[in-house]
């Protein structure tokens, strides 16, 4: 990092990628310039910031000043005011929906205020491109200690008496894993980290690759140590541009500072470790179908009889973690098992990383111990639902999760209570849902993503997952029957019992769960056949109220059908023969005067 006085953090995560920030830092340069301030005023791109709702973000360091939703041409004012004539703009800070007044540093603000950061404990505050800057912030003293100071045996045990469950959805003991594969003798073994991260709305795994890619390599080479294995390998999706392009140069640097290759630290450990470039099936994310993907087997899910940690990868003894998991990993070795078995609950230790995104005023990333409630994290970190409106429901654990009630809002967020409830940790996806979702509807769309990621292997998750898929669709289009409700009910539980790999044994969460907490709404919609939402097209009639139409004719121009007729100064009418509910007349209304029952 340069040496100057001031330091700009500007986020060059995905999504503020996407937005405009390598743009920002052009212009941010080009104006310190102009005004002499370059060798004053340093600008380094950090990873995810995790506060992705106000992206681009930036925090000006020492002083903690937050700048969000920044664009070109504030560049200009915000580096004369600020950095020139020493005035930070307040126009640009950050003023939650609530107040008038905005606050000025990130410390303050509420979104971060409650979360404990383990696995994200440099985001935004490293150039994850410059090794040096990790080193700086104790990057590779757990690799140091583990090589130096402990024995395998000893990291093992360390590993284990920290309680860290795997983070990648099952939240297998990390520690017993890695016994596991200590034991067998074998003269190749591998650790691969999972990074095929394919749940909609779920960026987790991603974003820590992309801010911090040498905490996932020091705790590979960890794992590696613990387990007596030479080679590492990092599966990756394709499309993931920014994630590749750092972890790829991050491997280059730390083999460059003799962190990885041969004789690490001049001990006798020698370490290193690939990339390999997924396709984007989401069912790669399973354990023996990445092992067949990598193997450039069709990448299908396999019966496991022995356990990869004694025949995996090319019938070797293989330990599998997913991203979150070993990033965790270097600090546990670096201050101790008693540390971090010392947050969480009673069966859960430790942090967890969620993407929190849908219906929620602060979609991002954040990270809370195990234990915080589902209240804390959607109304007090992510600031409640968005409009203001009612909070109905929120999913997690990806498209194979469970649609959770506001009746469980104070569950505290750990595997039991979760798995308790019909859902599950998964990954780390939470997804937001607020009164105008159609519950039913959610459990249709989950259940045609699963219908298309399914590798099709196995009978019940190919054919019952399909088949829960129609009676959800048929429902959703008013020819649902009350018989439908108790097959629905049949069917999730035989693909639940009889699936091969996980993909297929939690496709019916999205169904199950909905019936068990939202089954009035499947009643509405057999019964009255009425989505009380107003989501599901074939159960919806829209109309015009008479009392509120000013007769502007908005809705009559742009209806797509021209469905809507009636004389200037006289209310508009609509033809329910042309009218294919597409939801534009309510649109363009400026008087609410379009109906929908």
């Amino acid at each position: 990092m340069k040496s100057c006085h001031t330091h700009l953090l500007l986020c060059a995560g995905t999504g503020c990628v996407s937005n405009g920030s390598y743009r920002i830092k052009e212009a941010l340069e080009r104006e310190l310039g102009r005004h002499n301030l370059q060798d004053e005023v340093a600008v380094v791109m950090t990873g995810c910031n995790g506060f992705c709702a106000q992206g681009p973000v930036m925090t000006v360091q020492p002083d903690g000043i937050f700048y969000q939703l920044l664009s070109d041409a504030d560049i200009p004012p915000l580096v004369e005011e600020h950095f020139l004539k020493g005035r930070p703009v307040q126009r640009l800070m950050y003023t939650p929906p609530e107040t008038q007044a905005p606050i000025p540093k990130m410390s303050e603000i509420g979104f971060f205020k409650k979360q404990r950061l383990i696995a994200l404990r440099n985001r935004g505050l490293i150039d994850p491109e410059n090794i040096e800057e990790y080193i700086a912030r104790g990057g590779y003293r757990g690799l140091a200690k583990a090589l130096g100071a402990m024995t395998p045996e000893r990291i093992i045990e360390e590993i284990k008496n920290s309680q860290l469950r795997g983070r990648g959805g099952a939240g297998y003991p990390t520690g017993v894993k890695w016994q596991s594969a200590a034991r067998h003798q074998s003269d190749v073994k591998y650790i691969i980290c999972n990074a095929d991260e394919g749940d909609p709305g779920a960026f987790m795994d991603r974003s820590i690759i992309e801010g911090d890619p040498h905490a996932v390599l020091e705790g590979m080479a960890i794992a590696g140590r613990a387990v007596g294995s030479g080679h590492g390998l990092v599966y990756i999706r394709a499309e993931y541009p920014i994630a590749l392009e750092r972890l790829n140069l991050a491997i280059k640097q730390a083999r460059e500072y003799g962190l990885l290759g041969k004789a690490i630290f001049d001990t006798d450990f020698d370490f290193d470790i690939s990339v390999f470039q997924g396709a984007g099936a989401f069912v790669c994310g399973e354990s023996s179908a990445m092992r067949a993907s990598i193997q450039g087997e069709p990448p299908e899910p396999s019966a496991k009889h022995t356990h990869a940690t004694e025949a995996g990868l090319w019938e070797k003894p293989t330990v599998l973690n997913n991203v979150e998991t070993l990033a965790v990993v270097p600090e546990i070795i670096r201050r101790g098992a008693a540390w971090f078995a010392g947050i969480g609950t009673e069966q859960s230790k430790g942090t967890k990383v969620f993407s929190l995104v849908g219906k929620v005023k602060n979609t991002g990333l954040v990270e809370v111990p195990m234990g915080t409630t589902l209240r804390d994290i959607i109304f007090d970190i992510g600031g409640g639902i968005q409009g203001d409106r009612k909070f109905k429901a929120v999913q997690t654990g990806g498209p194979s999760g469970g649609c959770l009630p506001a009746s469980l809002l104070d569950m505290p967020v750990d595997y039991e209570r979760l798995a308790e409830a019909g859902s599950m940790m998964g990954s780390g996806g939470m997804i937001v849902m607020d009164e105008d979702t159609c519950m039913v509807d959610v459990a249709r769309y989950f259940l045609d993503f699963l219908r298309d990621e399914s590798c099709g292997k196995c009978t019940a998750c190919r054919e019952g997952v399909d088949a829960m898929h129609q009676l959800v669709s048929d429902i959703c289009a008013g020819n649902g029957k009350q018989e439908h409700l108790a097959l629905l009910e049949e069917l999730g539980q035989a693909v639940k019992d009889a699936s091969m790999c996980a993909l297929g044994s939690t496709a019916s969460n999205p169904v199950l769960s909905t019936l068990r907490y939202f089954s009035d709404e499947y009643e509405a919609h057999i019964r009255d056949h009425r989505c009380p939402a107003g989501v599901c097209k074939a159960l919806l009639t829209f109309g015009i109220d008479p009392e509120k139409c000013k007769a502007c004719l908005l809705c009559n121009k742009n209806c797509p059908q021209t469905a809507i007729s009636g004389e200037k100064k006289k209310p508009q009418k609509i033809d329910q023969e042309k009218c294919i509910k597409c939801g534009v007349c309510r649109d363009v209304c400026k008087f609410d005067a379009v109906t929908v029952q």
